[in-house]
Parts: structure tokens; sequence; C-alpha cells
């Protein structure tokens, strides 16, 4: 590679693998040197710091380093990410220290410590960053960033963020618990999920039967379908070792299976059933209210409420028949004292 470097001291590409030759040999020096002609001969390119910068923070030269790594997050915005998370790395975690660090400055790097932090579970210190933005994030943006915290399981922030345009709901709440708005197959927010694959049932909003406002969710079993699963569900933030109610209110018609269905409460990290309805009526006259409570664990951040079905004795198991549902509501119960 040296002679190579000789023959061609104009080619980056060939410095940068010297460096890494002379690095993985301990050889600190003489890869520092390999790097700086990568970067004499390509000054307008990002990698070429990105790799002398990550040499200079092994050497222990932090104040280098983190320049370099700035020039190279400048001209490729594809390394801002890396270099946020190098960033938290070296700092433990301090938000501050890791923030002065990137040097975030504007929209563009803000948002993207922002989705860092959301992606490890820091909802509150994203939720800071965003409100620090000189221009709002775009609804889709905006909804990326609630997957991201849902998915690091910080369910209260997701929420706040989901909730921030509308500012409609206060917790706890059941979003849309009448059904009243447009149905979405891919929600992956909060509000009602839907599951996929179930093929012979069909849900659909039913203007002609309801409870309460205009409309009701009707769901038609038309055979087959997995007892146990979700096919119905919604996150809820609740608080740990707090007990809530559960409303609705029912309709059925002319249900037919071993396996009837059921509302249930899970936790949503261990998936343990806190708290089941009776299942519902084979037939009912006219619609029924209806209620059953839970107590959240002492870890919970949140629950998911779900209609799924009770298990058959036999298999395979067919249901038939026909199930409305509307006007769902949570509330808190007092405390005990």
């Amino acid at each position: 590679m040296e002679v190579a470097a000789r023959l061609r001291p104009h080619d980056d590409s060939i410095w940068l693998a010297l460096g890494g030759l002379r690095d993985a040999l301990d050889d600190s020096a003489g890869a520092l040197n390999a790097y700086d002609q990568a970067v004499r001969f390509a000054p307008f390119y990002a990698h070429t710091n990105w790799e002398r910068g990550n040499l200079k923070l092994r050497m222990g030269r932090y104040d280098e380093a983190f320049s370099e790594m700035r020039q190279a997050a400048a001209k490729n915005p594809n390394l801002l990410p890396t270099f946020i998370d190098l960033a938290l790395g070296v700092s433990r975690d301090d938000v501050t220290m890791a923030e002065g660090l990137v040097q975030i400055n504007d929209d563009r790097s803000r948002l993207a410590f922002a989705r860092t932090l959301a992606s490890k579970g820091r909802g509150e210190d994203a939720l800071k960053q965003l409100q620090l933005l000189k221009t709002p994030v775009s609804r889709d943006t905006r909804l990326e960033l609630v997957r991201q915290l849902i998915a690091a399981k910080c369910y209260r922030e997701g929420f706040e963020l989901w909730n921030s345009e509308s500012s409609n709901h206060d917790l706890p709440v059941i979003v849309d618990g009448g059904f009243e708005s447009s149905l979405s197959i891919n929600n992956t927010g909060f509000g009602w999920r839907f599951a996929t694959g179930e093929q012979r049932i069909e849900m659909s909003q039913d203007a002609t039967e309801r409870q309460s406002g205009t409309r009701s969710l009707k769901i038609n079993f038309g055979g087959h379908s997995s007892p146990g699963n979700l096919l119905l569900s919604q996150y809820l933030v609740v608080e740990p070792d707090r007990s809530y109610r559960i409303n609705y209110a029912v309709k059925s018609r002319e249900i037919v299976s071993g396996g009837l269905p059921v509302i249930t409460v899970d936790d949503v990290d261990s998936g343990e059933t806190l708290a089941r309805s009776e299942p519902i009526a084979e037939s009912t006259d006219g619609w029924r209210s209806a209620s059953f409570t839970f107590t959240a664990k002492s870890t919970a951040k949140a629950v998911v409420l779900g209609l799924r079905r009770n298990y058959c004795q036999t298999s395979p198991c067919p249901i038939f028949g026909v199930v409305w549902l509307d006007s769902f509501s949570i509330e808190a119960l007092p405390k005990a004292q």
C-alpha cells in the first residue's frame, strides 16, 4: 500500500486504506500521516475528515476529533445521526454535553438530535429538542417520531407528540371511542389498530346501528379466525398501580362459535392479560352497556385495550355472526387511601 501511495499520491482511497492498515498495526502516528494526505487530496469529501476524526478520537485528541467530525457531517448530512450517537456515547448520555460536542445550531441538526434521543428512549429530551425548532415538523415527520417513541416504550411522550396538533385529549383517554373518525388500516400510532391477515373478518363503520354519535364499528365474522389474536386494539397511557374502568356498548346478532369475542386489557410490556370482559353474548336485544375494571402493574407505562376471541376447546374453531361496538371510554378510579 505504501508503494501504491507513492505511485498514485493523489488517490485519497489509497491513503485511507494505508491509514487503516497502519491503525490496525497500532501505528497511530503513521495512520494520521496517511489520513492527512487523504484529506489533502480530497478536501471536499466527508469520508476523509470522518476517518481522521475517528482516529483522533481514539488518540484522545477530543477537540480536534469533534471538529473534524463536524466538518464531515456538514459535508455529508447522512453522517449526522452516527455523529450524534457517538457524541452521546462519549458524553455518557449527557444531552447538554452531546449537544455542545455536535454544536446543534440549526433545525436540521436539531431534528436529527431529537430522532436519536427518541430512538434511545429519551422521550422527554426528544420533545424538548422539538420545541426548540424554528419551523414545526411536518405531519409525516411527527408520526415517524411518534412511532420511534412507541418503539422505545416512551408512550406518554409519544402520545403528547401525537396529540400536539389537536390538544383535544386529556389522559387517560380512548381515542375515537365512538368510531366517528375515518378508519386507518395502517395506523401505527395512537387510536385504533386493526389486525391484518384475518380474511374472514370484515370491519366497517355503520351509520344505521349506533349507541351514540353517528356511527359504530361493525364486525362481520365469516368463518375462520385465530382465537387469542388481537383483532382490534389501542394503546392507553396509564399510571402505575392505578385502577381504571373501561366502559363500552355492544350489540350482537347470531354469534356462533366455541370461542366468543371478549374485550381485554393487556400489559404492554409483558403481554399479561390484566382483565377481560364477559364474553359478548351470542345475540342481544338491542344495545347493551358494559364495563370492567383493571389495575395497571407497578411498572406500567401503558396498556393495550383490545378485542379478541376466547380460546376454543377444539381446532379449527370458526366463528360466524355480527358484533357492533360503540361508546368506549376509560375513567381513572379513586386511589386507595
